[in-house]
């Protein structure tokens, strides 16, 4: 029986559009002549007075004659179905009520002299509106599954729970019984008075009857429907139904939903950013477009997971042209094509330029920033991965610093007006390459500003260059779904079945949104007055272990140790790898000042003169040059402040020297 009925449900939804309409029209004209029969029958008692095709065969072509146009009129015939709502039954109602108000004119003009009484116009429009508008709303549940549900549903369906029971929720609840792909079978929802109640269908349990709704419905997975609460409160629902065997995921946020670019039904895991549970601060425009609006702004490291977030802020901040500088041609494609659709999608005024180039190239550096007159530089490339550069010493110096020293020398050279360098935590006691590479970066855009007119490292002209640039490095920790972040392969391993592996018990980091992070680097840039250090506020440094166990759990899964042997996944710790520390720090010193901006702060950082650095830079690269890893070390030691690096040289060049 349920095959047969699937079957005509399909045939139904494949018809033309043309057809369907044809079919809607004939059944309603069949109504509409049912109800008019029933509303004398009902009037009258009797059938023996009523003949359709005698003498009252005029009012019944009127009837549809006077309905039909005006359901085409008010479009009955172009809605769906199956997405047939509460707005489209007011529609019917107005249609109806005005066709019947039609036909009781035409009765009056045409006066008929047999029996008509009055009441039988009121008791056909009851009828019409049950009839047209009942038979509507039914197949709406009859094409949807929910009148005679698909056979292959009992055995597809998983059960699933909706937190939140406002208008997303409702919204969720109508797509996931459209799809079929998932059963809803409860609701929880923190009003308290909607608690014991059914919406839709679905019962509604408070909160702290989790347990219970499992027990009594046999959920699997919870769907947050809640878009518009603060990553606060969605921090502590999350910490709430760690201790449930659910699969926890989300839909989308309302911005999301509003401007197109996801449906309500497109369900993602829970976004780790509600496990930290910090609410982003709304950016100032004054900062933001400081340094941006109307001017031509440059971004070095364009296709990166900063470069690429900063350049779709600076897209709606009113640049006047955007630079994209990139020496990955895959990332560059990626993030242009990206971006221009935006452009013309929103039809930005706003010029975009995509550059294949690289930071270690000074002289095409320059030839760009003069050619296209950059006002500002947001200097985002740079080798972040710890272990890589450990393993890659020579590759690290010369990408972090010498490509941050071009960059920098360049843009003097061209007159640039703002350089902002997106820094790392990592540059705070580094103990790896790539932490005290960054320093020493930082230390050369503090020794640059604080020249009027520099002799430029490895210019043998002998010219002084007027330094108009005002140079700015903002300082933050990780950033939630970069590359090479923790998140995506947790994930992916919780998918495979584990184990999670994380190299330390006790090992921590702070975390930011990309989002917040770009937001935050553009408005420290505007903030700068020349060689500042600006630190982001990072919030608490989270356990990485606990953010696994959090992950596991959340999915639905349990963690496997020594209190639970027959958990679903185990927690591996692999070793701190080359380089790594335990703590990240983003102060060297205790000096730090607020601004104007709560979540930006100011520190003060010990500094070399230029004339002296640019001797330690010299003698790096020479080391560079010649392999000799063990003076890079002791150099980066003596220049880079707390700089004490963990274990032997892993370079891999160094290794295989040492084994010959």
């Amino acid at each position: 029986m349920s095959n047969s009925i699937d079957r005509v449900r399909q045939v139904l939804l494949e018809l033309p559009r043309g057809r369907k309409r044809l079919l809607q029209v004939m059944v309603d004209v069949l109504l509409l002549w049912l109800a008019l029969w029933l509303a004398f029958f009902v009037r009258l008692g009797t059938s023996v007075l009523i003949d359709p095709f005698g003498e009252y065969l005029w009012l019944f072509v009127a009837a549809p004659a006077t309905a039909i146009p005006l359901f085409v009129r008010f479009g009955l015939y172009r809605a769906v179905l199956r997405y047939f709502s509460s707005a489209a039954l007011m529609t019917i109602f107005n249609a109806i009520s005005l066709s019947a108000l039609l036909l009781a004119v035409v009765i009056y003009l045409i006066q008929p002299e047999e029996l008509m009484p009055r009441s039988v116009v009121f008791i056909y429009w009851a009828i019409s509106l049950l009839f047209v508008g009942g038979l509507r709303l039914l197949m709406r549940q009859y094409f949807s599954g929910e009148l005679f549900p698909p056979g292959r549903q009992s055995v597809q369906s998983v059960k699933v729970a909706i937190y939140g029971a406002g208008a997303a929720g409702n919204q969720l609840l109508s797509a996931l019984r459209m799809s079929h792909s998932m059963k809803p079978v409860a609701f929880i929802d923190d009003d308290v008075s909607l608690g014991g109640r059914v919406i839709a269908g679905v019962k509604v349990y408070a909160p702290k009857h989790v347990g219970r709704m499992i027990e009594e419905t046999g959920a699997r997975e919870l769907l947050l429907a809640i878009p518009s609460a603060s990553r606060a409160r969605r921090r502590e629902i999350l910490a709430a139904l760690e201790c449930h065997p659910l699969h926890v995921r989300s839909i989308p946020g309302f911005m999301d939903l509003a401007s197109g670019r996801v449906k309500v039904e497109d369900l993602q895991e829970v976004d780790i950013a509600d496990l930290l549970g910090r609410d982003a601060v709304p950016p100032r425009q004054d900062l933001f477009q400081r340094c941006i609006k109307d001017q031509v702004v440059l971004v070095t490291g364009a296709g990166g997971s900063i470069g690429s977030e900063l350049c779709r802020q600076i897209l709606a901040s009113g640049a006047r042209t955007l630079l994209l500088f990139e020496h990955s041609e895959f990332n560059l494609y990626s993030i242009h094509g990206e971006l221009q659709q935006r452009i013309d999608r929103e039809s930005l005024p706003i010029k975009l330029v995509p550059i294949l180039g690289s930071i270690r190239n000074v002289e095409r550096l320059f030839d760009i920033l003069q050619t296209w007159r950059v006002n500002t530089v947001y200097h985002a490339a740079a080798y972040k991965h710890v272990p890589m550069v450990e393993h890659n010493v020579a590759e690290g110096v010369l990408n972090n610093l010498v490509g941050t020293l071009n960059a920098a020398q360049a843009s003097i050279k061209a007159g640039v007006a703002n350089f902002v360098l997106i820094s790392t935590d990592k540059a705070v006691r580094p103990t790896n390459v790539m932490g005290s590479t960054k320093r020493l970066a930082e230390m050369v855009l503090q020794a640059l500003s604080r020249e009027s007119a520099p002799l430029l490292f490895g210019d043998e002209s002998g010219v002084h260059h007027v330094n108009k640039t005002r140079f700015t490095m903002v300082r933050f920790g990780n950033v939630l779904g970069s590359s090479g972040s923790v998140i995506p392969l947790f994930r992916e391993q919780i998918k495979q079945g584990g184990p999670v592996t994380v190299t330390h018990p006790n090992i921590t980091r702070y975390f930011m949104t990309i989002p917040e992070a770009a937001q935050l680097v553009i408005q420290a840039g505007s903030l700068g007055l020349g060689g500042d250090v600006f630190v982001l506020d990072m919030g608490e440094p989270v356990k990485i272990a606990d953010l696994a166990e959090k992950m596991i759990r959340l999915s639905g899964l349990s963690v496997r140790d020594e209190c639970n042997p027959h958990g679903d996944i185990a927690i591996e710790f692999t070793g701190l790898r080359p380089g790594e520390k335990l703590y990240e720090e983003l102060l060297i010193g205790e000096d730090v000042k607020p601004t104007e901006h709560p979540m930006i702060m100011r520190a003060e950082e010990d500094m070399l003169p230029w004339e002296g650095l640019k001797t330690r830079l010299q003698g790096l690269l020479d080391a560079v040059d010649e392999d000799d890893y063990a003076r890079v070390r002791l150099l980066l030691r003596e220049v880079v402040h707390g700089y004490v690096p963990e274990g032997e040289i892993v370079d891999w060049i160094h290794l295989r020297n040492r084994e010959r």
